[in-house]
């Protein structure tokens, strides 16, 4: 993927010293379009193999139900009351599409119906905030984007790992199509009759 981006990031300066209308921009274009077309395939067989991994281990996948959409907004704002900083707003926004959260949560959701995994989602709000240990929350404990110490209890943590874990929480012990708690690795069940096969990407398991 590192040798894709540098090579993106080469033709887009191509693109950028090109004419507009002329036939090398055309040729540029067209290459530059085939090297997206690889980065979506490896984004795309990455989140089928992510997915397929984790329905066949776990009885329930809890994910944050982030609105990727809302996050992804432009800064640019209008011309009566234009935005702030929004060169680092865009750069944010093409990292969050770059990862394709979506895509992963689409492919698990696919994924679950042969192995009978629930997906849940939850609300984010706060995740980041609250302690894992105590439960206390607090803005203040977020120390920096890395490190999570709580104000309360004195917890220190890696930040995302106490997300991780509050996001964990919050999904609850659901029981899975498997009719377990998801506490252990259920007996594989296999598909109901009539069922179509897996779609491409996601091998059957």
């Amino acid at each position: 993927m590192a040798v894709t981006l540098r090579t993106n990031g080469n033709i887009q300066q191509q693109l950028a010293r090109t004419r507009k209308g002329s036939n090398r921009r055309k040729r540029v274009v067209a290459k530059l379009g085939a090297v997206m077309a690889r980065v979506r395939q490896r984004r795309q067989d990455f989140n089928a193999q992510t997915a397929a991994v984790l329905v066949s281990r776990y009885g329930t996948v809890v994910l944050e139900d982030l609105k990727t959409r809302n996050m992804t907004s432009s800064a640019s704002g209008t011309v009566e009351t234009p935005g702030g900083r929004v060169r680092q707003k865009a750069g944010l926004n093409r990292a969050i599409l770059d990862k394709g959260w979506h895509g992963l949560e689409i492919a698990l959701t696919g994924a679950a119906r042969y192995t009978g995994t629930q997906i849940v989602k939850v609300n984010p709000a706060y995740t980041s905030q609250t302690c894992a240990a105590c439960e206390h929350v607090n803005p203040k404990s977020r120390e920096s984007q890395a490190v999570f110490r709580c104000t309360a209890c004195g917890l220190v943590a890696h930040a995302d790992v106490n997300a991780a874990i509050n996001i964990k929480n919050a999904g609850g012990q659901s029981v899975s199509g498997r009719g377990d708690l998801a506490v252990g690795r259920s007996a594989k069940r296999q598909p109901p009759i009539g069922r179509s096969r897996p779609p491409a990407g996601i091998p059957r398991l």
